[in-house]
């Protein structure tokens, strides 16, 4: 795994922190506990000294933008994430069918940790290139959430997939059709990341298996779907 990468592990769902010379970069936020457990990983790796410029996310579900306003607002940092997912920044996301306990299970949890509406400084699409850690490009993999991306970095032949998959607890899977607002899109977004010259894949509900590990419970996956 590349040195200036660093996975910031809590409880439910992880997110990471890139190095770029003297700076630093998020990509997701985490969730309740998130701030702590940033402070304690930027420590344990020396890093606490260096500034956070920047936060990308991947979708606007709590679980992932939780702790970005608060993050942007101390340290002076832009948020930037897929335009398409405005309305879940916004707090006035609407799901459809199963989907819709998803989307119950965010409004409850918007209200009861009083999460602030905000607006990314940027609002990304399918193939903006951001150039950071040698250049990351945003691949649109909706389904999760109508605007879900990964950042792929070809310098490094990896891709940041959010929740396109995960791989803890029951083991790989896609997430159920109760949490996806588009389910088949969801599917079909796992062979557009395959498309990507890969050597590793890092989503965001992991087990604590390696890069190259992660992008072979993918392509089991593709092959089911």
């Amino acid at each position: 795994m590349p040195p200036d990468l660093l996975i910031v592990r809590t409880f439910i769902v992880q997110f990471f922190v890139l190095r770029d010379g003297d700076a630093l970069y998020l990509i997701d936020t985490g969730f309740v506990g998130g701030r702590s457990a940033l402070r304690q990983a930027l420590v344990g790796r020396g890093w606490d000294a260096l500034p956070i410029r920047g936060i990308l996310l991947t979708h606007g579900h709590l679980d992932h933008v939780r702790n970005a306003p608060a993050l942007a607002a101390q340290h002076s940092a832009w948020i930037a994430g897929p335009g398409r997912d405005l309305e879940h920044y916004e707090n006035r996301a609407h799901y459809s069918g199963l989907g819709r306990i998803a989307g119950v299970a965010e409004w409850v949890g918007r209200r009861l940790l009083r999460q602030p509406a905000f607006r990314p400084d940027r609002l990304l699409k399918d193939g903006d290139e951001l150039p950071i850690w040698g250049g990351l490009r945003v691949v649109a993999l909706p389904g999760h959430t109508h605007g879900h991306c990964g950042y792929y970095s070809a310098q490094h032949r990896l891709l940041f997939s959010g929740d396109l998959f995960a791989t803890f607890g029951l083991g790989p899977q896609i997430a159920p059709i109760y949490l996806n607002q588009d389910h088949a899109e969801a599917r079909r977004s796992i062979h557009r990341a395959l498309e990507l010259p890969l050597d590793g894949v890092l989503p965001c509900h992991a087990d604590e298996s390696p890069p190259e590990k992660q992008l072979e419970y993918l392509r089991g996956l593709g092959q089911g779907c």
